[in-house]
Formats: C-alpha cells, sequence, structure tokens
C-alpha cells in the first residue's frame, strides 16, 4: 500500500466508520497544526461521503504555552464567545465531530506550572462539546494522527513509517474490507459485553503488583461496547481503536490502591508510575514518579473528580497490545489494556434513560473531567464479585476467560 491509499484508507475509516458522516451533513474536524495532512484528506473524504460542510479547527501547543507563560492568569482558560455559541447550536445542527489525537511534543509543557497547564484548555468550550456528545445530538469519533514527535515519544526516534504501521495494526488499516473487519470486531465486543451483563457482577476486583482495589456496581450498570448511537438513530464508533467493554461504576464504592501499568500524557504532561488509594469511592491520595501535580490538579476541578466514572475491560488479544508498543497516547494505550477513569461518568450504562441532573443519585459520576489510565495487563488479575464476595475470573494471564 502506498503512503497515498494508506492516507486515503485512514480517512475513509475516519469518516465513514468512526463518525460514519451522513449525506448533507456538517462535518466540524478537530485537530493540532501538526495533523493537517491527515485533516485535510478526512476534509476530502467527508466531502466524498456528501457532506454539506467541512469545518476544521486547527490548534498549537506553541500558542498555549505562550498564554500559560506569557498572558493574563485570569485568561488562562478562556473561551471565545462565538466558538461557544456555534457549539452549543450543535444540539440543533446535528454536525459529524471528528477529532485527531497524537501529540507531537508531550513535554513541551512540563517544565510550566502545573496547575497552569491543567487550566489551560477552554473549559467551558470543552464541556459545551460533551453536552452535545452526552446528549447524543452528534456522531463523532477521535481517531489518531501519526506524526515525528509522537514516534519519537514510542520509539526515541521520529521514525513516522514504523508509527504508520503500528497505527495501521492497530486500527486493522490492512484488512481487505474495513467495513466488514470492523463489523465483526463489534460483533466479538458484543458477545464479551452480553457475558458480563448476563452475570450481573456486584464489583469488579483488580489484583497485581501495587494494585488491589475493589470497584463496585449498580444493579442498572450495564456493560456497553463500541459503538454508540445519536438519538436520530445514527451508528458510530466513538474510539479507534477500541478494544473495550465498559461501564461505569456506582462512584461511591471504591476501596483500595491502584498502580498505573502504562505512563499517561495528560495536559500535556507525560506521568508516569501513578499510583492512587482510595476510600469509600473517593481519590485520597496521589503518589507518581512524575507529573503527580497534574493530577491532583485534575482532581480538583470540581468536588466529584476525585471518584471514579469508568471501568473498561481489555484482554491481550487486543491488536494494539499485539504491537508490543507503549503509545504515549490515551486513544491508543486504553486499547491495549483494561483501564479505569476518575471524572465524570457514562449515563447510556444505565438500563434506561436518565437525565443528566439525576446521574449522581443514581450512582454514575458527573465531573467536568475524565481521565483515563491504564491499570492491566499480564500481571493483574481481574475478576468479578457477586453479592456474597464470590469471586469469577474475568481476565488471568491477559486472556479473556469469559463465555
Amino acid at each position: 500500500m502506498t503512503s497515498t491509499e494508506r492516507l486515503r484508507r485512514y480517512a475513509e475509516l475516519a469518516v465513514r466508520v468512526g463518525a460514519n458522516v451522513q449525506l448533507g451533513q456538517d462535518v466540524v474536524v478537530t485537530c493540532l497544526v501538526e495533523h493537517v495532512e491527515i485533516a485535510r484528506e478526512i476534509v476530502r473524504e467527508s466531502y466524498r461521503a456528501g457532506a454539506s460542510h467541512v469545518i476544521p479547527l486547527y490548534s498549537d501547543l506553541h500558542t498555549r504555552r505562550a498564554l500559560i507563560e506569557l498572558g493574563p492568569e485570569e485568561e488562562i482558560g478562556w473561551s471565545a464567545p462565538y466558538m461557544l455559541d456555534w457549539v452549543r447550536r450543535w444540539g440543533d445542527e446535528n454536525p459529524a465531530l471528528i477529532s485527531l489525537t497524537g501529540n507531537p511534543n508531550p513535554d513541551l509543557l512540563g517544565d510550566l506550572d502545573p496547575a497552569l497547564v491543567g487550566r489551560a484548555d477552554p473549559k467551558e468550550l470543552r464541556l459545551a462539546m460533551l453536552e452535545n456528545i452526552r446528549a447524543r445530538t452528534i456522531n463523532w469519533t477521535i481517531v489518531a494522527a501519526p506524526n515525528e514527535g509522537w514516534a519519537s515519544q514510542v520509539f526515541g526516534e521520529p521514525d513516522l513509517e514504523r508509527l504508520w504501521d503500528a497505527v495501521a495494526t492497530a486500527t486493522r488499516l490492512n484488512e481487505p474490507d474495513l467495513v466488514a473487519a470492523w463489523q465483526a470486531h463489534t460483533q466479538k465486543l458484543g458477545k464479551r459485553a452480553a457475558s458480563m451483563n448476563k452475570r450481573a457482577f456486584d464489583a469488579i476486583h483488580y489484583l497485581g503488583p501495587g494494585t488491589d482495589l475493589t470497584v463496585g456496581l449498580m444493579p442498572t450498570s450495564r456493560w456497553k461496547f463500541a459503538t454508540h448511537h445519536t438519538q436520530g438513530g445514527i451508528e458510530h464508533i466513538p474510539n479507534l481503536p477500541t478494544e473495550e467493554v465498559f461501564t461505569s461504576p456506582d462512584w461511591r464504592r471504591a476501596e483500595g490502591t491502584v498502580r498505573s501499568t502504562y505512563p499517561l500524557v495528560t495536559a500535556g504532561t507525560r506521568v508516569s508510575g501513578l499510583e492512587l488509594r482510595f476510600e469509600e469511592g473517593k481519590i485520597v491520595d496521589v503518589q507518581a514518579e512524575s507529573g503527580a501535580d497534574i493530577v491532583r490538579q485534575q482532581l480538583a476541578t470540581d468536588e466529584q473528580a476525585p471518584y471514579l466514572g469508568e471501568l473498561a475491560l481489555v484482554d491481550g488479544s487486543s491488536p494494539v497490545k499485539q504491537t508490543g508498543l507503549v503509545f504515549c497516547d490515551t486513544l491508543f494505550d486504553e486499547n491495549a489494556t483494561c483501564h479505569i477513569a476518575f471524572g465524570d461518568g457514562i449515563g447510556i450504562t444505565l438500563d434506561e434513560d436518565v437525565p443528566r441532573d439525576e446521574l449522581l443519585q443514581r450512582g454514575v459520576n458527573v465531573s467536568g473531567t475524565h481521565v483515563d489510565f491504564m491499570v492491566g495487563g499480564a500481571d493483574v488479575d481481574v475478576d468479578g464479585l457477586d453479592r456474597d464476595g464470590n469471586a469469577t475470573p474475568i481476565i488471568r494471564d491477559d486472556t479473556w476467560q469469559l463465555d
């Protein structure tokens, strides 16, 4: 496959499999300036799919650094009113959203004040986008944009071709029929979710080096998988790749300790060796080899940020895991192994539609942040617990155990 063919197929994956752009729909593409080549091809493919308008929104981490270093401190995190007005109209206009990830320089902000870095993301704009996602008014997807800076983080050198090969493996890009390959994969994930729902576990227990954590579930919790649907019925796959089955736990029920098994790149900073301790659902202690202050800042976002919003199960059959790489990008690394997230929960995992203002009392966390970090691997056992505490193996030696 030539690089031109690869780029076209990758854009096809984002537009037709991920976001599932509809005839006559508007499309918004969010990305960094370093992602421009892929963004341009996604724009072209969106028009091929019948889009009416395609609007690219470019960001630049260097301008964010300039703001944090030199701008007025009270303006850090500012959201442009005209952008807010537009994003809030998405609930009526129903565009597709395609977001590119793949940090070209994860250490760029690492020497700045962590408190300011944590505030630099335009909060109101981010929350407005999240509200459209929660309300299921838009079909959306996140895909990676390979770049030399990201490749250097993975390989220690800017080997872009090697990174593209790994991304192609992880996203099934080399399959003869992309759509059919992803349909078969989502069916497999659907069977895993069904096996979890059939057993209706009361809690999930993680046990491994530095980890002994029990997280409670709700009787109304359901395990979900790759595909989502908008209110209008448009099926889409929010994450490419996606290898997980996931649910929202009861935010009030988490006890023990957990150690992250992969580095986390968040808020422009790399967090390594993250360790968290929970009491009565809340994160009460944060330790890390590097980047702990960034996590502490995120946990201070609001009152509910220190509680869990998601559990996700992934075993070693994942093509992401089989590359043998740490991608230093949450989109990929969270699909190599089990992960959990503190902050906002996922309302669609309940067995009925529940208004957002009722989620917290129903046990689903509500917060202005959502941060995933990886907790699984060959040394971590995952069990399902019934109400009497009896354990059923779910993952052993990185292998899925349930029928």
